[in-house]
């Protein structure tokens, strides 16, 4: 990204609405504002005027705010154009801008790149950066309460906190390397072993809720896997609350994939009904075969659907086998209503696999804990609940420190130990820190993450 390019952008979502949002952002923009408004704008106020075209005439009335450097979202100069939400309006609007700001060098921007300004210009760290694209993608009120949180700064300072203190031991412990001649026992004098215990222990606990605010952001891809008509698109639909799927009972209907987004405690599960696995001479129903184990492959969870009056048949046995042996699989037996009371009975008696559980899509029975058994498959516990969103690069740099702060501990604990080691792994524990809230990120990490941002934001 060039990032002293002024830049500018539609910031509302594509489509028709009541209001539309056109957003500029650069170093300085009077001039550009003397070209496209015949009345100096006021910062941080609200101007009601036409935005008119090169011609004079006006494409639409509406709301300009000038907010003047370093008192905006991106730290630069930054223009809003408040108008009416329409695609042709707030194209016009656009054009409009993009050919009276080219010669200030006013260019579209790119997919971040108002964020990346606002990180850049210390309007907020990495981690609250990442925090503005999960609030804007939050599926679920938890989410989107942990994000917010997020942006607000959580996170950061439990980071930031946990790092001054590192930074702090590992001064320590450099000022005794200086003064070697003092034969001071630092370790015992500062109590350092203490110290590198509670850091372990406030790190573990955070890695902790990092695993659940990751759950809670990427939640689960969950395929429902099985032989036709054991009721896998009816278990989609009593999951979801609704007729998403056809059923019907005639063998091989499902002939793609159905992807239904459903939420659990908070949690977002990505349930996916694929087409029953068989061996078939039908041209379509082999392709649409073909793509429920591609989907089986891609799958954090797999439930193997059968029927509870036949289960385990030679088919089934085949799709046991097989099925990828690192991905989870709950056998889940369907169709429990309509077995006697008997083996009703002998199957709950005879039901002690854990990765085994009986249900009836058809009345609800088991459906209760079926969620829960998803949910501890997912690792989600209520009770460390995550105050803040986590993304797999945030647990791995957590993971990072951690594993460096039990390596300094060993060094502390050896009659033989040696601080410039315990110093070294302490600096590289404050650096995984530290790559968290952008302090220590490489430019091909903010080029990725920004990208995966939405145009406008």
């Amino acid at each position: 990204m060039r990032s002293h390019d002024p830049i500018i952008a539609i910031a509302t979502a594509p489509g028709r609405g009541g209001i539309g949002v056109v957003r500029i952002s650069g170093g300085s923009l009077d001039a550009l504002l003397a070209k496209l408004f015949s009345v100096p704008l006021k910062p941080r106020h609200a101007h009601y005027l036409p935005f008119n075209d090169k011609d004079g005439d006006a494409i639409d009335m509406g709301i300009a705010l000038y907010f003047k450097s370093p008192h905006s979202y991106t730290g630069e100069d930054v223009l809003e154009l408040q108008g009416h939400g329409g695609p042709a309006v707030l194209r016009r609007i656009l054009e409009h801008c993009l050919e009276t700001g080219r010669e200030f060098g006013l260019r579209h921007a790119e997919p971040g790149e108002f964020t990346h300004r606002a990180f850049l210009n210390d309007r907020m760290d990495l981690a609250q950066a990442e925090a503005v694209a999960d609030l804007i993608d939050s599926s679920s009120e938890a989410a989107a309460r942990s994000a917010m949180a997020s942006l607000s700064g959580t996170f950061s300072r439990q980071v930031n906190a946990l790092s001054d203190r590192i930074v702090h031991l590992r001064m320590l412990i450099e000022a005794t390397l200086d003064f070697p001649e003092e034969e001071i026992d630092f370790l015992e004098k500062y109590q350092a072993r203490a110290a590198l215990d509670t850091l372990r222990n406030e790190l573990a606990g955070m890695v902790a809720q990092a695993r659940q605010g990751m759950i809670l952001r990427d939640g689960l891809h969950v395929v429902l896997a099985g032989q036709p008509n054991v009721g896998k698109s009816s278990l989609l639909n009593a999951l979801a609350g609704d007729d998403i799927a056809i059923v019907t009972p005639i063998a091989g209907t499902t002939r793609d994939k159905v992807v239904q987004q459903i939420h659990i405690q908070g949690v977002p599960l990505h349930i996916v009904d694929t087409a029953g696995l068989r061996e078939t001479d039908d041209t379509v129903e082999s392709i649409g075969i073909a793509r429920s184990w591609a989907e089986i492959e891609k799958a954090n969870v797999i439930l193997h659907l059968q029927d509870a009056r036949s289960r385990q048949d030679e088919l089934d046995a085949a799709i046991t086998q097989r099925l990828p042996a690192r991905t989870p699989v709950l056998r889940v037996l369907n169709k429990i209503d309509l077995l006697s009371a008997s083996e009703l009975e002998n199957l709950l008696v005879n039901q002690t696999d854990a990765n085994q559980i009986g249900i009836s899509a058809k009345t609800g029975a088991g459906l209760p804990e079926l969620r829960q058994r998803l949910l501890d498959i997912a690792g989600w516990n209520p009770g460390t609940e995550s105050p803040w969103l986590a993304r797999e690069r945030h647990l791995s740099a957590l993971s990072t420190a951690g594993h460096h702060l039990d390596l300094a501990a060993e060094h502390a604990s050896h009659d033989d130990r040696v601080l410039d080691l315990l110093a070294e792994e302490l600096r590289l524990a404050h650096e995984a820190l530290c790559s968290i809230t952008g302090q220590f990120t490489s430019d091909d990490l903010l080029g990725e993450i920004f990208s995966s941002f939405c145009i406008g934001k």
